[in-house]
């Protein structure tokens, strides 16, 4: 096969095969369930931030100075994001304020948060799916059987990530059939990584640091701002246990994964 071929068909299989593996996993937790795995979707993408994208982006880029500036108007964009959401569901007398203080959303029905984290969190999946689009592109153009090792590996490091993801849609209120087509519809952008990483790579890798920093920023603030209030409104010390419990199954998850497929960077 040729090295294009290679990067379509690893760049296709990666995206889905994550999806699927992750669907797997999230998709048997009981609807009731949801809100007290969001705990491990904080620990998920917050140890996929600190452990494994800002370390690569920081690695990569040639000011470190640079990356943080762009996590730091990242957040301030997503800000502005969620704002904007608010206010179209506001202005559409959509938005009901009792969301705030709802208890569990029911499947298919805005959750607690009205879809904004759910929306947010695919937004910062799809370029994170193009950055390692991109990541396969290279690898192969280097060598074919570091490309195939860098593909699996990047479906392991996804597949923690990708359960994160689904518990956040499920927790936005999504329905199980929605979460799985938007993650498949994500991992799309990781064949179009793929396509443009080897037509213009040198292009391309120069803005992989920024791109993930920019990843780094939306899960940073879905994490912190809209999941975490969430879970405060549990302050009993036996929920307080549980979901620090997760958290910490959620980073190290990710350590783990990392460790076993040799820090691919």
């Amino acid at each position: 096969m040729t090295v294009l071929l290679w990067i379509l068909l690893c760049s296709l299989a990666g995206g889905v095969l994550s999806v699927i593996a992750a669907a797997a996993v999230a998709l048997k937790v009981s609807p009731a369930r949801v809100p007290m795995l969001i705990s491990y979707a904080v620990g998920a993408l917050l140890g996929a931030v600190f452990l494994e994208i800002l370390p690569h982006a920081f690695q990569v880029a040639p000011s470190t100075k640079a990356v943080g500036a762009t996590v730091l108007v990242g957040l301030l964009l997503f800000f502005v994001l969620e704002k904007l959401v608010l206010w179209r569901h506001h202005h559409g007398d959509e938005f009901d304020t009792s969301h705030a203080h709802a208890g569990h959303p029911h499947p298919g029905e805005p959750g607690n948060d009205g879809g904004r984290s759910g929306m947010m969190i695919m937004v910062g999946d799809t370029f994170h799916n193009f950055v390692d689009g991109v990541l396969i592109a290279a690898a192969f153009l280097a060598d074919i059987q570091l490309g195939i090792v860098t593909a699996l590996a990047i479906v392991a490091h996804e597949i923690p990530q990708e359960v994160g993801d689904f518990l956040v849609l499920l927790h936005s209120g999504y329905s199980k059939r929605k979460a799985l087509i938007f993650n498949l519809a994500s991992s799309g952008a990781m064949v179009l990584g793929g396509l443009l990483g080897y037509a213009a790579l040198n292009t391309l890798q120069a803005w992989v640091p920024y791109l993930l920093g920019f990843v780094a920023a939306g899960m940073i603030y879905v994490a912190v701002a809209d999941l975490i209030p969430g879970l405060h409104r549990r302050p009993e010390l036996h929920a307080t246990f549980h979901q620090v419990a997760l958290i910490g199954l959620g980073i190290v998850t990710i350590w783990l994964v990392r460790a076993l497929t040799g820090h691919v960077e």
